[in-house]
């Protein structure tokens, strides 16, 4: 990871990140997570986590707890079956995106039903306003729109978006050659531009997946640029 100080930014190459991999899981990890620690890299505002899980065919995570952390699920290829505690069943596929509210404390699973096609999915979690929260659950399927912005995640659940309890919004954009979006970064608040899919570039710097950049205290027009087809960027705007 490399840090400029007269930008106050960070860059994350997909190699910088932690790794686990064992029998049925493939997990990249952009912050310190289970056995990878960095202390480089701990977090950025409240954005705790970002995974990259590919998961084999007919395996999962079985029954496990969380608590106190907004929980978010981008499907990338495949689908995964969700169960929890709440009474929530449900299959998520590509172009849905899961929100759940941990709160006061909840148990999930989540399991790839395929019997022969790998899942590939990012789980990000990022730290709520207030503890101990009432669980809650939430997915929308968000329309495809190539070489657009969409606000998929917002604390007012503006524009269609799934409701967040933190001053936080997640936007995603899917890019082919030729196509680019911008957003408006001010000093005020942070930023992180993570690379789910293809590879763009952005502030001069080409970001393969798994890359990433983050911003802070710095006013700017960030342009976002495709440097491949099937480029599927996330960017979130933190307090």
């Amino acid at each position: 990871m490399t840090t400029s100080t007269t930008k106050k930014r960070i860059h994350i190459a997909p190699q910088d990140r932690g790794h686990t991999e064992i029998d049925w899981l493939n997990s990249y990890h952009s912050f310190s997570f289970g056995d990878y620690y960095n202390p480089e890299s701990m977090e950025f505002g409240s954005l705790r986590v970002i995974n990259d899980d590919v998961i084999k065919a007919s395996s999962g995570f079985g029954l496990h707890g969380h608590r106190d952390m907004e929980i978010i699920t981008i499907i990338l290829r495949g689908a995964v079956e969700h169960q929890d505690s709440m009474g929530n069943q449900t299959i998520i596929r590509r172009g849905e995106i899961q929100r759940m509210s941990a709160g006061k404390g909840v148990q999930h699973s989540e399991f790839n039903p395929s019997s022969n096609e790998p899942l590939h999915l990012l789980q990000i979690w990022i730290k709520p306003e207030e503890a101990g929260l009432t669980p809650s659950y939430d997915q929308k399927q968000f329309e495809i729109k190539p070489g657009e912005l969409q606000l998929v995640i917002s604390p007012n659940a503006d524009e269609g978006s799934l409701h967040i309890h933190q001053d936080a919004k997640l936007y995603q954009a899917h890019l082919e050659i030729g196509q680019s979006v911008n957003k408006a970064l001010t000093a005020n608040r942070r930023y992180w531009l993570q690379v789910a899919t293809g590879s763009i570039k952005a502030d001069g710097i080409v970001l393969e997946a798994g890359g990433a950049l983050g911003f802070s205290e710095i006013d700017k027009d960030l342009v976002i640029e495709a440097a491949s087809d099937n480029a599927h960027i996330i960017l979130f705007d933190l307090k």
